[in-house]
């Protein structure tokens, strides 16, 4: 896991005008809260924390008036047309905490032979792990797979230190029939033909 070092400075003007001028200051504005303290507004460099949330889960160390604390995002809110960044939510953590994440599923291999579909019935898995050690996704392999198969929570191999924070028996991917898929689009073209 990757660790970006952050400027934040304190902001003490709050509303949409006062969050409009902080963008034209190619900064974003925030606010870092957790562990029970009073949150803290702030802003923070845009194309630098852009950069730092394409890592899933990354942790940043924000040096905030001469003092470090380390956070990980929380929520984040970008414009829906041009994809800037409009705010961010932080919260903080220190080195040892267990904190509960989303982490990407990613498949490897192949299926059996035969046209098959891989269905993501998940994308994401919550897990819970150490503030300072978060893994970026996890792999799953389909090698094998046929359809009717799936792969529960339960069955996805996770790094150590990390552990299971939904059902075990939560389905994460199912293979489907390509044929039954084309037979049931079929059957609604032809539905929506007919009326």
């Amino acid at each position: 896991m990757s660790e970006v070092k952050l400027a934040a400075e304190p902001r003490t003007e709050f509303g949409k005008g006062a969050a409009r001028r902080i963008r034209r200051e190619n900064k974003v504005p925030g606010v870092v809260y957790g562990h029970g303290a009073d949150p803290v507004h702030i802003k923070l460099p845009g194309h630098e924390l852009l950069l730092a949330l394409r890592t899933p889960n990354v942790l940043l160390s924000l040096d905030i008036e001469g003092k470090t604390q380390l956070a990980i995002p929380k929520a984040v809110q970008r414009d829906a047309i041009k994809g800037f960044l409009e705010h961010v939510d932080l919260l903080l953590v220190r080195s040892g905490e267990k904190v509960n994440v989303e982490i990407y599923v990613q498949t490897e291999g192949e299926l059996a032979p035969g046209a098959y579909l891989v269905e993501h019935v998940m994308n994401t898995l919550t897990v819970e792990a150490e503030a300072t050690h978060i893994p970026e996704s996890v792999t799953v392999s389909i090698e094998g797979l046929a359809a009717g198969d799936s792969i529960l929570a339960k069955d996805v191999p996770l790094p150590s230190g990390t552990t299971l924070a939904v059902d075990e028996d939560a389905v994460v991917l199912q293979v489907l029939s390509a044929q039954a898929e084309e037979a049931s689009g079929e059957a609604e073209g032809d539905e929506a033909a007919e009326a």
